[in-house]
């Protein structure tokens, strides 16, 4: 029964602008690639030496064959001779082929390596817009996946193409000194291989480059049903989950399965090129045999014809595997471009000449501030703010309101559009992001907890902190209570996100990291949130002694936790429509007064 092939086959024109931009990015992949070899080029050296032996020597087998079947009838004693040099041919190429993998395997996952390296460090010095825009999932798959099939990809054009390119080359060469008519004969059947390599070559790499896109959705959406599982079977959206899954694996297996189909062609394609020119070889070197010589050529002999045989299978074995390799690198150049697209996103800017904000006063100024994260949208308009040294400040109002914004533009995960902020005196945007952010401790809705112990989650605040100064830090925040009743205390393992520690616990150890470590400026946004109200009341104390003296910027939505603070910022489609105390703005009966009696209080 034949098979219905066409849902198999790429749609579109093939020659389109989309794919002639794809081409065009696969060469780019192809220098990048380059680029990153460039360092080990005295290993390529070397394992070209290695494959030039294995290939010659491989070569010499069959010769020394031939001879040993040609004298099967005339010398035992050269038969003898031939068959010990084959077996100690046989062993050098096998010494060679074994050093030059190793060399390949060091080459390759190097050069994967420092690829891999270089994304995870350009991730690092990423703005935060263009973290917060992109799919995790995806990101992690391009950085863990991509660069993994571009490692095999790697590997294959090492230990495959480049013997097999040494192969054809020397093996045409043995051929012309032996018997020209028929080396001319096998190589007129090469250009046969030269165009199916080239056909498969144009439409894989699309293909594979589409595949790899669409892989790296399906692990941005497990990833995304993974993490919020709880979220999925509360909301019974177990269903609409699988669908979506559903829809992308289809997707998935739909450009895999297209992918496939023409890196599939390469071995039935190769098959019947080896077939056709073994037979022309066979037909060719019988009539030699035969006809003694022809046209003055030197007569064959049948062993002459045996290694003619061996040589006819060699020459075009490598096309074979070449084109494999071809397929393979599709693939892993489509990965490649993939893994580059991030390492060539535009870093933030260099803090290079930058000044050091140091002996920080705390004194802080939002002078005509406008920001937004889209230009569809406007968020935060003609912001204006003074704070003095040691004043807390509260940021309060409805969602959306760009509360949390306040902090980012703070602590320069975003920039302002206009205007500016200053810290003592001086635009923030001329300070080092690491002197700035370091002058500010930040507990924030949303905890962080790092693979490891209690103590090591706890020093990340100030790595030389004593494990006295730990206990006495986490005392305060009444967290030392829960860490002594854990199995191993301060020496307990927990996984990533604090485990199967609850959530108020793991927003302790947060509080407990920030009063570590006591910076000049404090941020605490919806800090316990996620605490019991006795536990909460117990951290107020602790709160207020670690604010005293700091410059505190607090967002709430319990407005009762917020009432002893020195302005009271209200908040409301971006502007601040109410500030003052508590006592002033109750007196004003505005919009702060309707959130307390509403409930916020």
């Amino acid at each position: 029964m034949a098979m219905d092939m066409s849902g198999f086959v790429p749609k579109g024109n093939l020659n389109s602008d989309d794919e002639a931009l794809a081409l065009r990015g696969r060469r780019g992949t192809v220098r990048r690639v380059l680029s990153h070899l460039e360092k080990y080029r005295g290993r390529i050296v070397l394992t070209l030496m290695l494959a030039a032996v294995s290939v010659i020597f491989t070569l010499l087998v069959p010769v020394r064959v031939g001879n040993a079947i040609d004298n099967l009838t005339k010398d035992a004693g050269k038969v003898m001779y031939n068959l010990a040099l084959t077996a100690v041919f046989a062993a050098i190429v096998g010494i060679s082929q074994y050093v030059m993998n190793v060399i390949n395997n060091t080459i390759t996952y190097n050069t994967v390596r420092d690829v891999r390296n270089e994304a995870v460090r350009k991730i690092e010095h990423l703005p935060l817009a263009v973290i917060d825009s992109s799919s995790q999932g995806d990101t992690v798959s391009r950085i863990v996946s991509d660069a993994d099939q571009f490692a095999e990809g790697l590997l294959l054009g090492f230990t495959q193409a480049f013997t097999g390119i040494l192969t054809i080359i020397l093996t045409i060469i043995f051929m012309f000194s032996m018997n020209a008519v028929i080396s001319l004969v096998v190589i007129l059947v090469t250009p046969l291989s030269i165009f199916i390599a080239r056909f498969i070559s144009d439409r894989t790499y699309t293909m594979f480059r589409k595949q790899s896109i669409e892989r790296g959705e399906q692990t941005a959406l497990i990833d995304e049903m993974i993490g919020n599982e709880k979220t999925v079977k509360a909301f019974s959206r177990e269903a609409e989950a699988l669908e979506r899954f559903d829809e992308i694996n289809e997707r998935l297996s739909d450009s895999s399965l297209r992918a496939i189909f023409f890196s599939s062609l390469t071995n039935p394609s190769t098959r019947f090129v080896n077939a056709l020119c073994y037979a022309l070889v066979a037909l060719c070197g019988a009539y030699f045999c035969v006809a003694g010589s022809p046209w003055g050529i030197a007569p064959m002999t049948v062993g002459t014809l045996t290694v003619f045989l061996s040589y006819a299978n060699q020459y075009t074995r490598p096309f074979n595997e070449i084109l494999s390799v071809i397929s393979e690198l599709q693939n892993a150049l489509a990965c490649a471009a993939r893994v580059f697209e991030v390492i060539d996103q535009i870093s933030e800017p260099d803090d290079a000449g930058m000044e050091e904000l140091k002996e920080c006063k705390g004194v802080v100024d939002i002078c005509g501030a406008d920001f937004s994260y889209s230009q569809e949208r406007e968020l935060i308009r003609d912001l204006n703010l003074h704070v003095e040294s040691g004043q807390t400040v509260a940021i309060v109002g409805p969602t959306g309101a760009g509360k949390t914004t306040i902090i980012n533009l703070l602590m320069r995960f975003y920039d302002v559009d206009s205007g500016s902020i200053n810290v003592d005196g001086t635009d923030i945007r001329s300070y080092t992001r690491r002197s700035l952010r370091s002058s500010y401790g930040m507990v924030l809705q949303d905890t962080w907890l790092k693979r490891g112990t209690i103590m090591e989650n706890l020093r990340m605040a100030r790595p030389g902190a004593t494990d006295e100064e730990v206990i006495a830090a986490a005392v305060s925040t009444h967290a030392h209570g829960f860490i002594r009743r854990l199995e191993k205390g301060y020496d307990t393992y927990i996984e990533e996100d604090g485990g199967s520690l609850s959530a108020g616990q793991k927003q302790l150890l947060c509080i407990t990291r920030v009063m570590l470590n006591l910076p000049p400026m404090l941020i605490l946004d919806e800090a316990t949130s996620s605490i019991d109200t006795r536990t909460e009341m117990q951290i107020q104390s602790a709160f207020a002694m670690m604010m005293k003296g700091r410059t505190s910027f607090i967002v709430a939505h319990r407005l009762q936790t917020v009432r002893n603070a020195d302005i009271i910022l209200v908040m409301k489609d971006g502007r601040i429509i109410e500030s003052g105390d508590h006592n002033s703005l109750m007196a004003q009966d505005g919009f702060y007064r309707k959130l307390y009696i509403s409930g916020g209080g």
